[in-house]
């Protein structure tokens, strides 16, 4: 065993006793730590200033209580959550989830990934994530509005456009911005860049909302054309029926690809002649309907109960956009007979760590979350810099920007893969190139 190998073991240890039963957050850690033994042999002063340890272990982890109305007058209580991970290339940067999943384990694997897919991004952010095992499904705009005032009441205390700047994420779109931002102005004055992903009437960027699944198609095209294709007639299976998902499938198709299966919470399209965009936005952005209510306007196509990833049916490419875990081994080996030869991570660690290793042992290659849907934190980062300057982008300034940050990301991950060795192993790229940025800068900045 080498010196690296026993540091990494050494430190996993220390933080599973620590970490105990926080299942997510431990999985994104040893994920990491284990891709790096190579890069601490060849740099063992990332050893001798622990580095691991040092990033492993959150700024601070912020819990508190939520209570809020429901239009009846009962007052209900949910779990409120930030987690500060780590500042050291700039102010804490993360979105907030409302989602019934939600809890510290989960925050913290968001908030820990999030450094790395920040620092790749080559903006000046550090890594944080929020939110609250409240669920917006279901509650009247009133009801969401309270719950959004009393979560902000305790939150506004750790957040500042120098400090953290909170976003959106699952269960958080521009409405539940809106109210959140509406709530911080009340207490503490106009200061657009303490929060992204606002409405555009309250400063928000154009494209924003397009910017998770269009940065993840710029990612996925840029690897294909590394290998002399393109996304032109390829066929796609996305998960997911949120923005995220959408946008990946709205950019694909005008790329030329063909979206055969879609899904959402319950079950999964699947249509020979590829999705019409146009009807699942009526039916999920307009309405929140089941995607069982495309069935209503189209008779070439099937509705599924289940998940998407047991189709069976042919496919190159793999979207996962939906939550974390949603890919286990079974469902990897099922992809594999349908022909899957790319998967593009647009959900946080969306498979598992057997599927992962699975598909990297078939030469599946996997483009990994923090590199490849880490387009909605660049644009919140322009959105920042639109309120610093008091000043607004067009949509095409905001989506050239964005496509070169992403392709930037592309090169730098598949360049250190080659670096290190593994060259392909765009996991291992991602996890290399993130890492190094932070730890140089902690190393610079010495005491973080």
């Amino acid at each position: 065993m080498n010196a690296a190998n026993d540091y990494i073991n050494r430190i996993m240890k220390q933080i599973q006793r620590k970490h105990a039963n926080q299942d997510e957050f431990l999985q994104a850690v040893e994920e990491l730590f284990y891709s790096l033994e190579n890069v601490l042999d060849k740099n063992p002063h990332y050893i001798k200033e622990n580095i691991l340890e040092r990033l492993s272990e959150p700024d601070r982890m912020i819990s508190f209580k939520v209570t809020w109305k429901d239009d009846t007058g009962f007052i209900h209580v949910n779990r409120g959550y930030r987690v500060q991970f780590n500042s050291v290339i700039g102010p804490y940067k993360g979105g907030l989830r409302f989602h019934p999943s939600v809890n510290e384990s989960v925050i913290k694997f968001l908030g820990f990934e999030q450094i790395l897919k920040n620092a790749l991004t080559g903006l000046p952010l550090g890594g944080g994530k929020g939110g609250s095992d409240f669920d917006p499904k279901g509650k009247s705009d009133g009801e969401i509005l309270r719950f959004c005032e009393s979560y902000m009441i305790e939150l506004q205390k750790y957040i500042g456009s120098s400090k953290d700047i909170p976003a959106g994420d699952i269960g958080v779109g521009e409405k539940e911005i809106g109210y959140l931002y509406g709530a911080y102005k009340k207490i503490n004055g106009n200061d657009p860049g303490t929060i992204t992903g606002k409405p555009i009437a309250l400063g928000g960027s154009l494209g924003r909302k397009e910017a998770t699944g269009y940065g993840l198609v710029y990612f996925m095209e840029k690897l294909l054309e590394d290998n002399q294709q393109s996304l032109d007639n390829k066929r796609i299976v996305v998960s997911g029926a949120g923005n995220v998902a959408i946008y990946a499938m709205e950019k694909a198709i005008e790329k030329g690809a063909h979206v055969i299966a879609c899904s959402d919470s319950k079950g999964f399209l699947y249509t020979e002649k590829g999705i019409d965009l146009n009807t699942i936005k009526n039916i999920k952005e307009d309405s929140n309907h089941s995607l069982e209510e495309y069935c209503k306007f189209h008779s070439d196509v099937r509705y599924v109960k289940g998940s998407v990833w047991n189709l069976q049916e042919n496919y190159e490419i793999a979207l996962p956009c939906a939550t974390q875990n949603e890919i286990n081994k079974e469902k990897a080996k099922i992809m594999l007979t349908n022909g899957v030869k790319y998967v593009g991570e647009g959900a946080n660690m969306p498979l598992t760590k057997e599927a992962l290793t699975h598909f990297q042992e078939k030469k599946v290659s996997v483009s990994p979350a923090k590199a490849a849907n880490a387009g909605g934190v660049t644009v919140s980062a322009f959105e920042m810099s639109q309120n610093s300057q008091r000043t607004q982008w067009t949509k095409s300034e905001v989506d050239t920007k964005l496509k070169q940050v992403m392709h930037s990301i592309y090169e730098q991950t598949s360049n250190a893969a080659k670096t290190y060795g593994e060259a392909g192993n765009l996991v291992y790229g991602a996890n290399v190139a993130g890492f190094i940025k932070v730890a140089d800068a902690m190393i610079l900045e010495g005491k973080n």
